[in-house]
């Protein structure tokens, strides 16, 4: 009886200590979806800033082109008007 008592003591020292082990699998788990996350907010930052970057530059340049687009409205007219002061 003895035996079994000490078999029996000794599983469930065993199981206990176990159960207070770390699950290193687990914490990896963790880690490895943590760092994926703060992976993938970097690229959607990286990816809003050229983006954004790049809308700037499009407005730029179509700002530049309609300026373009009236200084030859501009100097039509000056050409109008000089045509027509003669």
């Amino acid at each position: 009886m003895k035996k079994v008592a000490t078999v029996v003591t000794v599983a469930v020292l065993a199981l206990g200590l176990a159960a207070c082990n770390k699950n290193n699998a687990d914490n990896n788990a963790a880690n490895e979806t943590a760092v994926e996350n703060t992976a993938s907010s970097d690229v959607n930052a990286a990816t809003n800033d050229s983006v954004n970057a790049a809308d700037n530059a499009l407005n730029a340049a179509s700002n530049e082109v309609s300026n373009a687009g009236n200084a030859v409205d501009n100097a039509q007219s000056a050409v109008n008007n000089a045509a027509s002061n003669k």
